[in-house]
């Protein structure tokens, strides 16, 4: 090789190495978040939920948050599943490195994560799943979601001043069902109601006839009911209707169970069926309307609820995060900026609360009702600003 081709070589050689460098360091300016939820089995949609919030919100800013590039890192739990999930989040921290964690549908996947967090001080927001313990297991965790006491207090106020003294409770049998469960009680029999029976269901089950039989035998007035949104959804409302409990004059009164996502597939049974929630698709507001339509940019046939909005508002507190610390990883210095946020959401005006990290926000009495062929949920009340009532129990 002559001299003249040696020098050629190492030119080329230290252009791919100064190349490669040049890669690195853009690839680390990068601020790396893991999403964490079911994308594949019967509650997949949320993972489409969250996808569709968190990179309509992105899109919204531009593509990059606080300036820096975003590379978003998708991890499939396929349901509940602790196990898998501490998994995942091990791999997502070591292996990956990511910044921020976002996601968690299933409660008993983010307490099964909360030591890994803690260890790593990695900030990590709930999109959506409800227990109120869930912020106490580490300081890492924000929550742009809600909480089972959070919708149900204001609800359980609601119906004893509207004379409803007798009440089931009928919830699937995990964390959230029961949180739902203990808050309807404490606040509704403090209001002087009595609740005739509580019914717990399993987490598997598709079979509601008998549950909904024991409802209509019990001579109450009203069920409040919990359940994981998509198939026990359905599956319960369908057996409310099936079995006659509307016509003997047993009211329904629920949380998430009229989700946007499987609405419409209730057909006309829906009409009428009360909730109480933070959130709807029919809220009138600009900020709802920048919401439904960045996701309908990204996705035509993309679906505004409750999860999509968690996954909004959670890539907004990341995004202050990234902001407060340049884009640095600082774990602390994070979340401390994150307990200083107020901001308009598509829902209305929230706020993190200081001291337990999870989202103050207006609470709405809904009605299911049909608006030009479609149904929604029409807010009738605003029960106004709820803190997670369910901490200080």
């Amino acid at each position: 090789m002559s001299l003249c081709t040696r020098r050629r070589a190492a030119a080329m050689t230290a252009a791919l190495v100064s190349a490669s460098f040049a890669s690195f360091g853009a690839a680390a300016q990068a601020v790396k978040i893991g999403i964490v939820g079911p994308f594949s089995g019967p509650f997949a949609h949320y993972g489409t939920l969250f996808k569709n919030g968190a990179e309509a919100y992105i899109a919204s800013q531009g593509g990059k948050l606080g300036g820096r590039d975003v590379e978003l890192i998708y991890r499939d739990t396929g349901g509940p599943n602790p196990g898998q999930t501490k998994t995942l989040v091990q791999e997502l921290i070591v292996k990956d490195k990511v910044d921020y964690l976002g996601g968690f549908v299933f409660t008993p996947n983010a307490f099964a994560v909360a030591p890994l967090i803690q260890q790593s001080q990695t900030p990590t927001v709930i999109f959506n799943a409800a227990t109120s313990a869930i912020t106490d297991k580490s300081e890492f965790f924000i929550r742009t979601s809600y909480t089972l006491w959070q919708v149900t207090v204001p609800l359980a106020q609601w119906a004893a001043k509207n004379n409803i003294k007798k009440v089931v409770t009928a919830v699937t049998d995990y964390g959230p069902g029961i949180d739902a469960e203990t808050a309807w009680k404490s606040e509704f029999t403090k209001q002087g109601g009595t609740v005739v029976e509580s019914i717990r269901m399993p987490i598997a089950t598709t079979d509601f006839a008998p549950f909904v039989q024991r409802i209509k035998a019990s001579g109450a007035q009203a069920v409040y009911t919990f359940l994981p949104g998509g198939p026990p959804n359905l599956g319960f409302v369908k057996a409310y209707n099936e079995n006659g409990l509307a016509k003997a004059g047993i009211q329904f009164l629920g949380t998430a169970e009229m989700d946007e996502y499987d609405l419409q597939k209730f057909g006309d049974s829906a009409l009428g069926l009360t909730t109480a929630f933070h959130y709807s698709a029919a809220h009138d507001s600009p900020a709802n309307k920048t919401f439904v339509a960045a996701l309908k940019k990204k996705d035509p046939n993309a679906i505004a609820n409750y999860a999509a909005v968690g996954a909004w508002d959670g890539m907004q507190v990341i995004h202050r995060m990234i902001e407060a610390t340049g884009g640095q990883r600082d774990g602390l210095k994070a979340v401390a900026a994150a307990r200083t946020l107020q901001w308009e959401s598509p829902r209305g005006p929230v706020r993190i609360d200081p001291k337990t990290r999870h989202i103050v926000q207006n609470v709405y009495l809904r009605k299911v009702e049909k608006a030009g062929g479609t149904l929604v949920n029409q807010e009738v009340q605003n029960f106004g600003p709820q803190a997670d009532h369910g901490l200080d129990k």
